[in-house]
């Protein structure tokens, strides 16, 4: 599979990376672990070498699973993690509640202070197996904490060889400026699909004309532009699709007829 430079990074990727949240099971009804890690090898084999994951994604357990899966085959990977999204630490941003797997009500906050970034780097490692991550971002911005001691501690990880190269995920145009100031920002990933193009507005001209990569998240409306989920298809409580706009009776029709409408291009 063809490799893109990763911003003005050292790191390549390819045009299709593996996004792990759903292998967390967390907010998508429960995961199958060895169909996971199945996925995974199919993917590697297959030329699609970047993995993306994040520690809340299952509470730890989305990297755990990925550790697994490329224990042996670590020099074929591309592995992209996270920090900022804290259930265990309440010094940052609230951001929304939660349960995990067990049932039991969780808080997420997002925390992005110098020593939340270095303990969740070292965190992540240990969950993944590996001694240096390839690509490491902030998930979301913190208000409580300066975008400047994030992009320090961030910046640092890189001198120290902990991480190869530092991005951000859901950041303004002005916070990545902000960044830049400072130091590298390798890529940016927001959410960008046929459905939502808000990014076209500013972020992504902003990321073309800095030169910063673009890694967009659900690309596939977590999982609606696929064609695959039929109108009479069902979700658990604890699955974000039964609560998605996209998935609500009126629009997932709307959507279905727009696929049937492009369906004769894309089999072109």
């Amino acid at each position: 599979m063809e490799q893109r430079q990763l911003g003005k990074s050292d790191v390549k990727v390819p045009p299709v990376v593996f996004g792990a949240w759903a292998i967390g099971g967390w907010m998508w009804g429960g995961t199958d672990d060895d169909d996971a890690i199945a996925a995974i090898h199919a993917a590697i084999d297959a030329g699609m070498n970047a993995i993306d994951t994040a520690p809340v994604y299952g509470y730890g357990h989305s990297e755990e699973i990925v550790g697994k899966a490329i224990k042996g085959r670590r020099d074929e990977v591309v592995i992209a993690t996270k920090c900022g999204l804290r259930w265990d630490r309440d010094d940052g941003e609230f951001f929304f509640n939660s349960k995990d797997d067990d049932g039991n009500d969780t808080a997420i906050y997002r925390v992005l202070k110098a020593d939340s970034i270095v303990e969740e780097c070292e965190r992540s490692l240990k969950r993944l197996g590996i001694d240096v991550i390839d690509i490491y971002q902030c998930h979301w911005p913190d208000n409580t904490t300066p975008v400047e001691e994030t992009w320090e501690a961030m910046t640092k990880l890189v001198d120290d060889g902990k991480i190869r190269a530092a991005g951000v995920s859901n950041f303004t145009t002005e916070s990545m400026q902000t960044c830049m100031d400072i130091g590298l920002v390798a890529s940016n990933q927001p959410p960008y699909s046929l459905l939502l193009r808000k990014i076209e507005d500013d972020v992504l001209p902003f990321c073309l004309s800095n030169d910063i990569g673009t890694l967009a998240y659900s690309p596939l409306q977590n999982g609606i532009l696929t064609g695959k989920v039929t109108m009479d298809r069902a979700f658990p409580e604890d699955d974000l699709r039964s609560r998605a706009p996209w998935y609500q009776p009126q629009n997932r029709r709307r959507v279905l007829d727009a696929l049937d409408t492009i369906k004769p291009i894309a089999d072109g």
